[in-house]
Parts: C-alpha cells; sequence; structure tokens
C-alpha cells in the first residue's frame, strides 16, 4: 500500500507522507497509503512519455487484444474489487458486487465492442481522416464509483494508444492500487499505465499543469473541475471533465405515480446517494404532491441501512466525516428553509452509534430557491417539488447550473417530448436499464466531453486529415 507504480514496477515513493484509509461504516483505519508529491508526479509522466512513441505505434488490434486480456484479469479479480470497495467506502457488499465492480468489468467490455466496430480510418475524397492517440494523459478519478470512473478512463485510453498516469482518489484507493496489479498481470508494457496516489491539491495539480500531459480526463466536483482546467490552461492540454450534478426527475400527470416516485427513491438513494447523476429533484403534479410524499415516505421505509457486510443491507454509510457533516449541514438548512420533513432528518439511523450512516431522508413543499433544491448534497436526500404545469416543470428543472442528467416518467409520447427540452446530456425515460454504450456527460458546469465506448475513445483521439492521400 506504500508504493506506487511507476514504468512496470512497484516503488517507492519519493517522500514520506501517508495517509489513513478510514473503512466508513465503522470508522477505523483499515490501511494506509502513500501521498505522493510533484517530483512523484514528474517520474510517472516521464515513463508515460517514454512509452508513448512505442505504445502508440501498435496495431489497433493488438491494443484491443491488450485490454481483452486486462478484462480476464480484471474478471479473475472480480471478488477482490467488490471487498476492496465494500472496505474503502462503505458500499454493501451486494452492491459492491453488482453494481460497483459491475461498473468496471461492463465499461470494459462495452469499450472493446465498440473499438472492434469503430472505423479508425477513412477516405473522404483524396484526404485520408486518421484517429490516433492524443499522447499522455492524466487520469484523475473520484471515491464514490471507483472501478466505473478508472475503467472509464484507462480502458478507452489505451485502445487510442496513449500512455497515461491515474491518481485516484486517496479516500478510496485500495481499488485503484488493484487495478495497477490487473494492468501489470495483463501486460501492460511498462510506461504505459502508471499510479501514484496523492491529493488533488499536490499530484492533480501537478498533473495537470505539466507541460508533457496531453491531456486531464477528470471526475470530481465542480469547483475541483475549474481548478484543473485553470492549471491546465496555460499549456493548452484538452480537458475532459465530469463534474457534479442536481439532476431533474419530473413525473408527468399521466405516470403511474406509486411505480413512479418508488422508482425516484430508490434511485436518489442509490450508492448511499453519492451519484452525480442522482435524480435528487422530483416534480409532482401539484394537485398529487400529498400522495407522492407518502409513496416516497414509504419507499424511503424500505432501504435497509446498516453493516455493509449483510447481505440484506442496501444503503451502507456515506464515505467519510467530512461528507457526512456536509450533508447533515444540507438537511439542517432544508428544515431552515421551511421544507417540510417527510422522513429521515439529523443524525444517524436509531441503532447505529458509529459509522458515517446518515437516515434516508426526504423533503416535500420545497421550492426552487431552496438550498437543497440547487446545490449539490451527495447523499441520499431527496426533494420533492410540485408543479402546476409541465412548461413550468420543465422550466423548474432547467433552472439549474448543472446539466450531468435528468429522467421523465410518464406515457412514452409525452416523456419523448419533454426530454427532447431537458438541457442534459443524459436523459433517461421511465427508468430504462443502465446504457454503458450511450455517451455520459454533461451541460453547463457539469462537465465537458463524453465517456463511455466509443464516445471515451473519441475523446482520447486527435484527429489527423492526410490531404493529398489520394484513393484507398
Amino acid at each position: 500500500m506504500l508504493k506506487f507504480y511507476i514504468n512496470g514496477a512497484w516503488v517507492d515513493p519519493i517522500g514520506s507522507d501517508r495517509l489513513g484509509v478510514e473503512n466508513p461504516a465503522t470508522e477505523e483505519i483499515v490501511a494506509e497509503v502513500a501521498l505522493g508529491s510533484a517530483a512523484d508526479a514528474d517520474r510517472a509522466v516521464a515513463a508515460a512519455r517514454a512509452a508513448f512513441d512505442g505504445y502508440t505505434a501498435w496495431p489497433v488490434a493488438e491494443r484491443i487484444a491488450l485490454v481483452k486480456r486486462l478484462l480476464e484479469v480484471y474478471n479473475d479479480r472480480y471478488e477482490d474489487f467488490a471487498q476492496a470497495m465494500r472496505l474503502e467506502m462503505g458500499a454493501p457488499i451486494e452492491w459492491a458486487r453488482g453494481a460497483q465492480a459491475w461498473a468496471g468489468q461492463v465499461h470494459i467490455e462495452s469499450t472493446i465492442q465498440s473499438a472492434e466496430e469503430m472505423v479508425w480510418e477513412y477516405a473522404r475524397g483524396t484526404t485520408r481522416i486518421l484517429y490516433e492517440g492524443i499522447g499522455v494523459c492524466a487520469l484523475i478519478t473520484p471515491w464514490n464509483w471507483p472501478m466505473n470512473q478508472i475503467a472509464c478512463k484507462v480502458a478507452p485510453a489505451l485502445i487510442a494508444g496513449c500512455t497515461m498516469v491515474l491518481k485516484p482518489s486517496e479516500i478510496a484507493p485500495l481499488s485503484g492500487l488493484l487495478f495497477a496489479e490487473v494492468c501489470h498481470a495483463a501486460g501492460v508494457p511498462a510506461g504505459v499505465f502508471n499510479l501514484v496516489n496523492g491529493t488533488g491539491p499536490v499530484v492533480g495539480a501537478r498533473l495537470s499543469a505539466h507541460p508533457q500531459v496531453d491531456m486531464v480526463s477528470f471526475t470530481g466536483s465542480t469547483r475541483a473541475g475549474t481548478a484543473v482546467a485553470a492549471a491546465a490552461a496555460p499549456t493548452v492540454k484538452r480537458v475532459a471533465q465530469e463534474l457534479g450534478g442536481k439532476s431533474a426527475n419530473i413525473i408527468l400527470p399521466g405516470a403511474d405515480l406509486a411505480a413512479a416516485v418508488t422508482g425516484g427513491v430508490e434511485g436518489c438513494f442509490g450508492n448511499t446517494g453519492q451519484s452525480c447523476d442522482a435524480p435528487t429533484r422530483m416534480f409532482v403534479p401539484r394537485a398529487r404532491h400529498a400522495e407522492a410524499l407518502e409513496i416516497a415516505r414509504a419507499a424511503a421505509g424500505a432501504v435497509v441501512v446498516g453493516d455493509p457486510c449483510d447481505p440484506a443491507t442496501t444503503m451502507g454509510p456515506l464515505v467519510s466525516k467530512l461528507q457526512f457533516d456536509k450533508v447533515q449541514g444540507m438537511i439542517q438548512k432544508g428544515i431552515d428553509e421551511g421544507a417540510t420533513l417527510v422522513c429521515g432528518g439529523l443524525g444517524r439511523p436509531a441503532g447505529l452509534n458509529r459509522g458515517w450512516f446518515v437516515q434516508p431522508t426526504v423533503f416535500g413543499d420545497v421550492t426552487p430557491q431552496m438550498t437543497i433544491a440547487r446545490e449539490e448534497i451527495f447523499g441520499p436526500v431527496l426533494a420533492i417539488l410540485p408543479y402546476d404545469t409541465v412548461d413550468a416543470a420543465v422550466a423548474m428543472a432547467n433552472d439549474t447550473v448543472y446539466g450531468l442528467a435528468a429522467y421523465v416518467q410518464g406515457p412514452l409520447d409525452a416523456a419523448r417530448a419533454v426530454g427532447r427540452r431537458l438541457r442534459a446530456g443524459q436523459v433517461n425515460l421511465n427508468y430504462p436499464d443502465w446504457d454503458t454504450c450511450a455517451p455520459f456527460g454533461g451541460y453547463k458546469q457539469s462537465g465537458n466531453g463524453r465517456e463511455y465506448a466509443d464516445w471515451g475513445i473519441h475523446d482520447f483521439c486527435e484527429v489527423k486529415a492526410l490531404i493529398g492521400y489520394g484513393e484507398a
């Protein structure tokens, strides 16, 4: 846990800074990791730069074959990943297996499939269009979906022909270290994949500003994303960002209210509410607002909060005391600003006296100006807002600085029409299955660029035109 993976080997850090990794369900330190310095980041970038020319010259088919080997090793270590995320972020074990570890697996699979179907070069008249790896990439990933975001960056970067330095979140670093072991076992060439643990203000800032880094792919808060963009600007490197969200969920008058509200509560509370695309603002017809609150109360009551090791648990703790305190503060703001507390509220659930557990919380009678309707909470807190007309619901849904995701429930034709009007990168109609081939990314302050499948591959590519190439 106290080494970094640089140039195909586990190496000692240059400095001696350490950080304890907390199990948020018990508040116990379960591991220790080294915190890197700018000099460690420089070492990793130098390794990636030295490896780039040789690796990017590999034929696409060989790069795809490499990622297929990586997938095989990932699958062999699948349970290890689930247990790591159960430990480092408090994910309930069934969620860790069926969502967190699965996300890494399915994104690698989708990237492979898309790469095999992708047209990597083609003729446009006498010009030849080529897609080539952009170069050395800094990959900065968050703690809330560790394997989802690592796989969504590493797999397309490898297939595009890039070399990279990964900085996982220092809060949940164990699964990232496991992923480095997978890359090594799969035979990723030395220097192509490197990992340095550390903080955003130190390692993240150095990677973002580094003159030998050609691209930064960042997932995290909008606040941190602006810092990354500012650090990257002087070297005019590409910056792809997946940032915050405050996703609207419009329940149309023709929807099955019980199913729509219940599904919305479950979507908001999944991953303990720690998802940037969670449907945290629910809009319901004013005439059915009281009914919706009772449905939401019942749905929240069905959530089982507790020990992540228990298969019956459906909600674990928040990731840290910092996150716990933030969510408690937002719940207090909801109360202070006059929203109706339907269920949940301040403090831990009954019977849980340690760990960063929170009560699944629902507010009704929320107005668009309230803090809980405008700011990202990143916890299991649902705001229900009544509306008078569909036009009013759309206007309120779009009245946000964010635009990552949105949700619409109701008759399909009506849902489609409303979906076209929402300013968000993904609009989910009637709670569809997770589509890992659909582009994922946001409008406005939710970021730029797109991830998943071929969309992610394109983000890691430059486009070259060979003019005068002639007929193929």
